[in-house]
């Protein structure tokens, strides 16, 4: 009886050993592109950048109390211009910088609508570089996981480009301008991609 109890127990130590091998050797699913995150927009609702398939982005960290909050009026006109073609910008206020986004998701909701009249999408105020960077902005940052437009933020109003499969394919510094030539003709060619 003990040798049969014995046996029993060496099973069930070789299956747990077994499955462990098994999971261990699964590695997690590594985020593939910016489609693959999940965010709050910015009233709180849960919002998978899926959904965004198939469109042009330009992902931007934001601030209300920058001397490049201006560019809200730019990011609104790109968006109002090319939006029926497949284009959004999407905004992720951050206070990370100069503590510049001092304000509650509602209070820079009704900044953003009433001081630039913003129709494009806003989301939930994020960390956009540090402790508690979001995984988005650390899968846009890192050298390993976007090689050629990797780096760390280095102020408000950040740009990345993303094409129709999900994939970074330009970087503008915040100083540069959503209607500059250069961000204008980087939409444009974005855009005229196939989905």
């Amino acid at each position: 009886m003990i040798d049969r109890a014995f046996a029993l127990l060496l099973t069930a130590v070789a299956v747990l050993s077994v499955a462990r091998i098994v999971s261990a050797d699964e590695p997690a699913k590594k985020p593939a592109s910016v489609l693959d995150f999940k965010v709050q927009d910015i009233d709180g609702k849960e919002v998978n950048l899926k959904d965004y398939q198939g469109k042009v982005l330009l992902i931007v960290n934001t601030a209300s109390q920058c001397g490049n909050t201006p560019q809200y009026e730019g990011m609104e006109t790109l968006y109002e211009k090319y939006k029926d073609k497949g284009f959004e910008v999407l905004a992720f206020p951050a206070n990370e910088f100069g503590k510049q986004e001092p304000g509650t998701n509602s209070e820079i909701k009704a900044f953003c609508s009433s001081t630039y009249h913003t129709k494009f999408p806003l989301f939930s105020k994020i960390v956009v570089k540090g402790d508690g960077i979001h995984p988005l902005y650390k899968f846009l940052t890192s050298k390993e996981t976007d090689p050629k437009f990797g780096g760390d933020v280095t102020w408000n109003f950040a740009k990345f480009l993303v094409n129709r499969k999900g994939e970074v394919i330009g970087r503008f510094q915040p100083g540069e301008k959503p209607e500059s030539e250069t961000v204008v003709k980087a939409i444009e060619t974005a855009l005229a991609q196939s989905k």
